[in-house]
C-alpha cells in the first residue's frame, strides 16, 4: 500500500508505517502526479482535494487532520467511491486557549476587565461550544449565534444582529459554505459597538477581508484579531498591519490538536480496513514543559487567570514571528507564511496543566474549573 502525506502531519510512521511505504510532500505541493499510484491520501487544509488532484488515482481513502472539509470535494468522493474522514474537535482546545489569549492581550493593552465585556460567539460547533463553555464557566456573560443548530434544537441562540448590537467582543467560528462566505462584510462590520473586538479563528472567507481592511483605514473602531486569510497563504499585508494580532493559521496548532488529528484519522483508517486498532496516541503524548504551578489561596483571580494561560500560551509571540515575516515580495511572504507552519514552536493545551491550588478560595478554584485545569 502507498500512502502519500502531507509531511507537517506528526507520528506519521508511529501510525501508518505498519500499512505501507509513506511518501511525504508539502501540502501544497501534493498534486496528480504525486497521488497517481498513490491508495491512501492524508492532508490538511491547505491541499485541495478533488477531481482534478484524484481522477485517474489508485486512492480509495483521503484523510484530513483536520476540523474542516470545505478543501475536501465530498460531492466527487461519494461518486467516485472514495472513504473520507476529518478529525472534528481535534484542534478545538487549541483554538480556545488562543482565543483565551487574544482577548487577555487585548484586555491588557485597553486597560480593561475581560469579565466586564459582552461576548458573542458565531457558530457553536466543536470550537465555538468549548470556548462558550469556558466562557460561562469564568462567569462572562455570552450570546450564541447558530441558525443550524437553531432550526434543529431551538434552545437559547440569537441571531447575528442581536450579536452585532449586543456585544463588544464577537468570535467567529464557523466552517465555510456558500451561507458563511462574507458572513460578515461591509454592512456587518458598520453595525459593530464602537470600541469592539473582533476574532477570527474559523476560515478567513467568512470575514470579508477587503471591506474589513477598508473598515479600518476609514477609522472604524474596531479591535481585530485574524489568524485566518482569504488568499492564503498570500495575506494582505496591509490589513494585517491594522489587526492588534495578526498570526499565520496556526489558532489550532497545539501540539495535542495535531497529534489527536492523526490519531483520530488512524482510527477512522482502521475502521475502513476493518483492523483492529493497535497504536494509541497516549502512550506517544511527550511529557508537558510545564508541569506543574502553584497558587496560593490569596491570589486574587484576574491576577491568576492570565498568568495560567500565559504559562501554557501567549499568542503575542505568533504575532511578532508573522509581522516580520510581512517584509519583501509576495513569493517571500508566501513562503514566509508556510514556514512559520511548518516549522511551528511546541505548544501544547492548558487542560493538560495541572495547578495546585493552597488553601481554599472558591472564586479561583471556579475560575480553573472553567479552564480545564487539572486541579490538584
Amino acid at each position: 500500500m502507498l500512502i502519500v502525506a502531507d509531511e507537517n502531519i506528526p507520528l506519521l510512521d508511529e501510525f501508518f508505517a505498519a500499512f505501507g511505504e509513506i511518501r511525504r510532500y508539502p501540502g501544497r505541493a501534493i498534486d496528480a502526479a504525486a497521488v497517481r499510484e498513490a491508495d491512501v491520501l492524508l492532508v490538511r487544509s491547505v491541499t485541495r482535494v478533488d477531481r482534478q488532484l484524484l481522477a485517474g488515482s489508485n486512492v480509495r481513502f483521503v484523510g484530513t487532520c483536520t476540523i474542516g472539509t470545505d478543501h475536501l470535494d465530498l460531492g466527487f468522493f461519494a461518486a467516485a467511491g472514495i472513504a473520507w474522514a476529518s478529525a472534528p474537535g481535534c484542534n478545538a482546545r487549541g483554538v480556545v486557549d488562543y482565543v483565551l489569549g487574544s482577548v487577555l492581550a487585548l484586555a491588557e493593552a485597553q486597560g480593561v476587565d475581560p469579565a466586564c465585556r459582552r461576548y458573542g460567539i458565531v457558530g457553536a460547533g466543536q470550537v465555538g461550544s468549548r470556548l462558550v463553555a469556558v466562557l460561562r464557566g469564568l462567569g462572562w456573560s455570552v450570546q450564541v449565534c447558530d441558525p443550524p443548530r437553531q432550526a434543529a434544537e431551538g434552545g437559547d441562540f440569537v441571531s447575528l444582529e442581536r450579536i452585532l448590537a449586543d456585544c463588544d467582543v464577537i468570535s467567529l467560528h464557523t466552517p465555510l459554505t456558500r451561507e458563511t462566505r462574507h458572513l460578515v462584510g461591509a454592512c456587518e462590520l458598520s453595525r459593530m459597538r464602537p470600541g469592539s473586538w473582533l476574532i477570527n479563528a474559523s476560515r478567513g472567507a467568512v470575514l470579508d477581508n477587503p471591506a474589513l481592511r477598508q473598515a479600518l483605514q476609514d477609522g472604524a473602531e474596531l479591535q481585530v484579531v485574524l489568524d485566518v486569510w482569504e488568499g492564503e497563504p498570500l495575506v494582505d499585508a496591509a490589513l494585517a498591519q491594522l489587526c492588534r494580532i495578526a498570526t499565520p493559521h496556526i489558532a489550532g496548532y497545539s501540539l495535542d490538536g495535531k497529534l489527536r488529528g492523526t490519531a483520530q484519522i488512524y482510527q477512522a483508517f482502521c475502521a475502513w480496513q476493518q483492523t483492529p486498532p493497535t497504536v494509541d496516541l497516549q502512550g506517544l503524548l511527550p511529557r508537558q514543559p510545564l508541569a506543574e504551578i502553584t497558587l496560593d489561596a490569596t491570589a486574587a483571580v484576574a491576577w491568576a487567570l492570565p498568568l495560567v494561560c500565559r504559562a501554557v500560551y501567549d499568542p503575542r509571540r505568533d504575532d511578532a514571528d508573522f509581522r516580520r515575516s510581512l517584509a519583501g515580495g509576495e513569493q517571500a511572504r508566501r513562503a514566509a507564511f508556510d514556514q512559520l507552519r511548518k516549522a511551528y514552536p511546541l505548544r501544547r493545551e492548558i487542560d493538560g496543566l495541572r495547578v495546585r491550588l493552597q488553601g481554599g478560595n472558591p472564586a479561583l478554584a471556579q475560575m480553573l474549573e472553567a479552564l480545564g485545569v487539572s486541579l490538584v
